[in-house]
């Protein structure tokens, strides 16, 4: 089993099918073809259904996938180990997408700047996303909001975040759950830490388990002001956002302690490789 064979494996999985996967290769498909069918037989089971055009894991791919991402991990490890040039190789990051705009235009472009050996990735997703993939080993490390309670992962608190209220202009002062006139909490999909925070938030007035009578899912805080100043309903939105935003035709109020979350940057025990290293201390330093 071949190094080599494990990355087009992976790029196989990750492109989904055999095509893209060549192409961000730069192979020819006949190749690809060739080495995935040798992975094959040198494991002794099938890695994929072939469905029509599509290529689906097996149960047996799926447990190589695993390893393929631990292995390969652990050969950019070691490269980097016997380097002294610095950082170098990829880095998978995930953030929320808050936290992607207000906190890490910056740093990214300091990152890329003093490491440009170095492939940065970044994606947003909602918190639990990011977390299951870290966990996966489909991240090398995210932005998430707190707390983290999971053993799997060191977490290192980076911000400290204000989520407010954000109200159609006109709505009367909000104080508590119970002054709320407006029945749709705009949210992010599930999975999305300050949506359960808003939920929470929400049931916690006079009216034990109170809810919103409608959520309107949306995946984008420019739409969500846009909605709220239209008079859609209701949002709960970091002030760092707002702050980008300018004032518009909503009105904001604060949640107090109820509103501070932290943000945590998080990689797996048994991922933090020198790349992930330069990131943290880039972060903690411009934090």
């Amino acid at each position: 089993m071949e190094i080599a064979a494990l990355e087009i494996f992976r790029a196989v999985v990750s492109e989904g099918g055999i095509t893209r996967a060549a192409e961000r290769l730069h192979r020819v498909q006949s190749n690809v073809t060739t080495r995935i069918r040798q992975l094959e037989e040198s494991v002794g089971v099938p890695l994929f259904i072939r469905d029509r055009k599509r290529l689906l894991l097996t149960p047996a791919g799926e447990i190589l996938l695993d390893y393929s991402e631990r292995i390969l991990g652990l050969v950019q490890e070691a490269r980097q180990a016997v380097l002294p040039q610095g950082p170098r190789g990829r880095l998978r990051v995930g953030a929320m997408e808050s936290t992607a705009a207000s906190r890490l235009p910056g740093p990214l472009a300091a990152f890329h700047q003093r490491w440009p050996e170095v492939q940065l990735e970044l994606t947003t997703s909602a918190s639990q996303m990011l977390i299951d993939q870290v966990r996966a080993f489909k991240l090398d490390a995210a932005l998430v909001a707190g707390p983290i309670d999971d053993g799997v992962f060191v977490a290192t608190p980076l911000y400290q975040e204000e989520l407010v209220i954000v109200v159609p202009r006109g709505h009367a002062r909000v104080k508590s759950p119970d002054d709320l006139t407006v029945e749709t909490l705009i949210v992010f999909e599930q999975g999305c830490a300050y949506r359960k925070r808003a939920e929470h938030w929400y049931a916690s007035g006079t009216i034990k388990g109170r809810r919103p009578a409608r959520l309107l899912e949306l995946g984008s805080y420019h739409a969500m002001l846009a909605c709220v100043a239209a008079g859609a309903g209701i949002a709960f939105v970091p002030r760092t956002i707002l702050n980008m935003h300018g004032q518009q035709n909503f009105s904001t109020y604060s949640l107090g302690k109820d509103g501070r979350i932290t943000t945590y940057l998080i990689c797996r025990h048994d991922q933090q490789t020198t790349v992930y290293d330069a990131l943290r201390t880039l972060l903690l330093t411009e934090s």
